[in-house]
């Protein structure tokens, strides 16, 4: 039997923390100007809890350093993390490894909750690149590699003896969004998350986002709009 999950309010209560500490600073500080810089607490790096721990942070630095393609920044990156491990997260699929920063910042919560993530990618190159970062970071036991179009190889996901997807993170191609979401969706549990990268209006699919927005038994907030964008929907209960 599946472990007890969090309740959903505790990730609510964390999406609402990330809002409120993007959009003002604490009473008693000054509010910056207009357009101006917030202070130097709001980039606070992250705080390792243990040697394990600090050595994957310093894997991310030196990812960063090679090879990137499209990878998340570390906002979005650290997003990922408290919102997986908030929530308990035993199965994760992420459609677009890239080189694998993202699916490392998700390792982070993995190997906290006892989870593990399949990683969906199309690209031969970047896959081997993305390997051998999670070689890199000790996380490779956490992870598993797809290689392939995430159109078909997604379907591995919605096998009769597949078990319930807690998380999903879309960072692949914007018009197959839609099709992530209608084949994934059925196989998420109730209070799941389907967290979707590149949400501003440049880049993200109408179709993708009157799916999220329209739907009764989803709810949708986003985050980040100033920049890339996430959209983080819950499945409801």
């Amino acid at each position: 039997m599946r472990r007890a999950y969090l309740a959903i309010v505790t990730t609510s209560f964390a999406a609402m923390l990330v809002l409120t500490a993007v959009a003002q600073p604490p009473r008693g500080q000054d509010r910056p100007a207009a357009g101006g810089a917030l202070p130097a607490v709001y980039a606070t790096a992250p705080k390792p809890r243990d040697d394990v721990e600090k050595h994957i942070l310093e894997t991310l630095e030196e990812m960063r350093r090679g090879p990137r393609f499209a990878n998340v920044p570390v906002t979005d990156g650290r997003l990922l993390w408290l919102l997986a491990e908030s929530i308990g997260a035993q199965r994760v699929v992420e459609v677009g490894t890239s080189t694998g920063e993202s699916a490392v910042w998700l390792s982070l919560a993995l190997r906290r909750t006892g989870g593990h993530l399949w990683t969906h990618e199309i690209h031969e190159g970047r896959a081997k690149i993305a390997q051998a970062n999670f070689e890199r970071a000790r996380v490779d036991d956490l992870i598993t590699l797809v290689l392939g179009d995430a159109h078909t190889t997604v379907d591995m996901h919605s096998e009769i003896h597949s078990e319930p997807i807690d998380m999903v993170f879309l960072d692949a191609d914007k018009d197959g969004y839609i099709l992530y979401l209608e084949k994934l969706l059925p196989v998420v549990r109730p209070g799941g998350l389907i967290v979707a990268h590149n949400m501003n209006p440049r880049q993200a699919d109408p179709r993708y986002l009157e799916a999220i927005t329209q739907d009764p038994g989803l709810e949708t907030a986003f985050l980040y709009m100033d920049a890339a964008g996430v959209g983080v929907t819950m499945k409801k209960r």
